[in-house]
């Protein structure tokens, strides 16, 4: 009995001692998968933010007019950036916005999805690349 008793105790000892090992296992298997698809995540919005970034390839891409209105926040501009599928993230876009202190311009822009963030910032932020703007010094030479 007391030799059943010690066999056991050594069956749980082993036991527990493998549970331990593959419960282990299993967590630190979990922990590397979160680290490499955080890892992922920050490399492809950081990408976003200075790589050079474009919906379609270039010279695949089709031509929208875009128009901002007096009074719209950048994030919301970003938002409809997005939805006309001219970008690919509004967060990256808005954040890209920010840091180089770029001022949006109210008015209607021809945009494109092969252009990159900064192709587009360029575009949006110049007053006299407006649509708007064309239309005005067209009648004023009249």
């Amino acid at each position: 009995m007391a030799n059943k008793s010690a066999t056991m105790k050594l069956t749980l000892k082993v036991t527990s001692f493998i549970a331990r090992i593959l419960l282990n296992v299993a967590f630190y298997t979990l922990v590397v998968v979160l680290i490499i698809n955080f890892s992922k995540l920050v490399y492809d919005f950081t990408y976003q933010l200075y790589g050079p970034v474009t919906v379609s390839a270039e010279g695949e891409g089709t031509s929208v007019v875009f128009s901002i209105d007096k009074g719209e926040s950048t994030m919301d501009v970003a938002s409809k950036l997005e939805v006309s599928r001219l970008i690919k993230n509004k967060y990256a876009f808005y954040l890209k916005t920010k840091l180089g202190n770029h001022v949006i311009m109210p008015g209607a822009y021809e945009l494109s999805t092969d252009m990159t963030y900064s192709e587009i910032l360029g575009v949006i932020t110049d007053y006299s690349n407006s649509i708007h703007s064309e239309k005005n010094s067209e009648k004023g030479s009249d």
